[in-house]
């Protein structure tokens, strides 16, 4: 596999759990740190610490040093990859249904009686 691949099966395995997405869907708002983060859940700042390293082993996250800070970054490039493999396939399955609905226009119109014009 390439790496592209590899990095797309590691985004779409770190979404897979609803608490990853939602600490995504977080980040996107604004940065935070672990401990920010944490607040909403009923788990121990550790958990959300691993749930962060897998966002930021996916290429999902990173994070910086702030003075004492150390806030999580929501990566946005990683989304444009996803968002092109996405697409691809979409496109893909769009033009299969507009094949589909020109063979069934073609049998309905075939189906019409025609009117006899004597």
């Amino acid at each position: 596999m390439d790496e592209t691949t590899e990095q797309l099966n590691r985004v779409f395995a770190a979404l897979a759990d609803p608490t990853r997405r939602d600490l995504v869907a977080r980040l996107a708002a604004a940065d935070a740190t672990v401990g920010e983060l944490a607040e909403p859940y009923d788990m121990s700042l550790q958990a959300i610490s691993k749930h962060v390293k897998v966002l930021e082993e996916a290429g999902l996250v990173t994070r910086s040093k702030v003075a004492q800070r150390r806030p999580v970054h929501l990566d946005a490039e990683v989304f444009d990859l996803m968002t092109k493999w996405i697409e691809r396939y979409r496109r893909t399955a769009e033009e299969r249904y507009r094949r589909l609905d020109a063979v069934l226009s073609r049998m309905s119109d075939t189906d019409q009686p025609q009117e006899d014009a004597s």
